[in-house]
């Protein structure tokens, strides 16, 4: 998508634009010339996180566009007022807003507690309305204004809620953000309009959930800085209301090299379909029944390790997943033996028999008694391991963090 400095001299509010998708907007839009107010949390570098809102200050700069650090957590009226009036004060008005800051748990609803489900509503759905709210004023007299929410499309599919309800009414708060101002704001000449990724965008937050080796399955938040571009550049007059997916609307504009996003060409075919996209809907669920699982005919059985791997399937989690990030392969001897893998690492889990399906971050070899003594607590696996009863090989830390998964399973085994 070439720049065509439409936006020149515009004045584009970004939050959540210290890395990710919000930067990759910072970037393309600082390319024709904007004005970027760059609205984030993060001041202070992150220790596994790059980007800061001053590196990306120094970026846009650098790319042509004049540019505002501003520390903003959107959960704070105060804090998004203040940045809203710097930018005002420092360029004239406000000309466009993308509310991307966004807070993510894929977890079901027993496993969400109030405090993520708060942290999610504030920032995704509260967030979004207010700084909407606090720049109205200026939109109203900008000659070009829009309004753009990372948000996905309506759908009321229960595909899209049965797996994470909390998370999906906190996106879908973005998305009805959408559907009343576009229509409330019309007589403002704003339009007001949703954009959302086909495939998985390779962020922070997917590494998170996924791991880095879904990287190749994934594209670069470029797709998505393009796609806001086509958009920001037409006009809010008529460009309004609409819930738009990255892919088609470049589609619309022409490009047809889509392996340029690929994070590597080589998997552009085996991209990892995005949810809340109705058409990828058979996609996901004919990955999902791909994934291992105890649950199949050839891996049921009555034996007492397929019981405890059961109960451990059904305790999986995006939850879990986010606090473990580690693959785990068992190799048990004796009565019982075989092999059986734990992932904890991408998605929201997975668990079966047989060799792991991504290399593992720690191996535990033990036999058949030693491992049931370890799980019922008879046997402590410090103990275990300085005895040679059981053997670690790999990341020891992630292994500890193994032991205490299966401590919060006991009651349940």
């Amino acid at each position: 998508m070439i720049n065509t400095g439409k936006l020149s001299g515009l004045t584009v509010f970004i939050t959540g634009a210290s890395r990710g998708i919000g930067k990759a907007i910072a970037l393309k839009v600082a390319k024709d010339g904007a004005n970027v107010v760059v609205a984030a949390k993060t001041a202070e570098p992150h220790p596994k996180l790059a980007g800061t809102i001053y590196t990306t200050y120094e970026e846009v700069e650098a790319a042509g566009g004049k540019s505002l650090p501003c520390i903003v957590d959107v959960r704070d009226e105060q804090q998004v007022r203040k940045a809203v009036q710097e930018a005002v004060q420092k360029f004239g008005g406000i000309d466009i807003v993308v509310n991307n800051a966004s807070a993510i748990s894929l977890t079901a609803t027993p496993a969400t507690d109030m405090k993520r489900y708060d942290l999610m509503y504030n920032i995704n759905t509260r967030g979004t309305f207010l700084v909407s709210k606090e720049c109205y004023p200026y939109l109203q007299k900008s000659e070009h204004a829009h309004i753009l929410n990372v948000s996905p499309p309506l759908s009321m599919k229960p595909r899209w809620f049965k797996d994470h309800v909390a998370y999906t009414m906190a996106k879908y708060g973005m998305s009805m953000c959408v559907l009343g101002m576009h229509e409330e704001f019309r007589g403002d000449n704003i339009g007001v309009n949703a954009l959302w990724p086909k495939t998985g965008v390779y962020t922070a937050a997917m590494e998170m959930l996924r791991g880095t080796e879904s990287a190749k399955y994934t594209r670069k938040p470029e797709i998505m800085a393009d796609a806001t571009y086509a958009i920001l550049i037409s006009d809010p007059k008529t460009t309004t209301g609409n819930f738009f997916i990255d892919e088609q609307v470049l589609r619309d504009q022409g490009v047809t090299d889509f392996d340029q996003y690929c994070i590597d060409p080589a998997y552009k075919d085996q991209l990892i379909p995005d949810r809340f996209v109705d058409e990828n809907i058979s996609e996901i669920e004919n990955r999902s029944s791909d994934r291992p699982s105890l649950a199949t005919p050839k891996l049921q059985g009555d034996g007492r390790i397929v019981k405890v791997f059961k109960v451990i399937e059904q305790n999986l989690s995006a939850e879990a997943v986010q606090k473990t990030q580690a693959v785990f392969q068992f190799v048990v001897t004796g009565e019982e033996a075989g092999k059986w893998f734990v992932d904890l690492k991408n998605g929201k889990g997975a668990c079966g028999r047989g060799d792991a399906p991504s290399p593992p971050d720690a191996t535990l070899t033990t036999d058949t008694k030693s491992f049931f003594s370890i799980l019922n607590g008879s046997l402590k696996p410090a103990s275990a391991f300085m005895t040679g009863k059981l053997k670690i090989s790999g990341n020891m830390q992630k292994a500890m963090k193994l032991d205490a998964l299966m401590s919060s399973l006991k009651a349940k085994l």
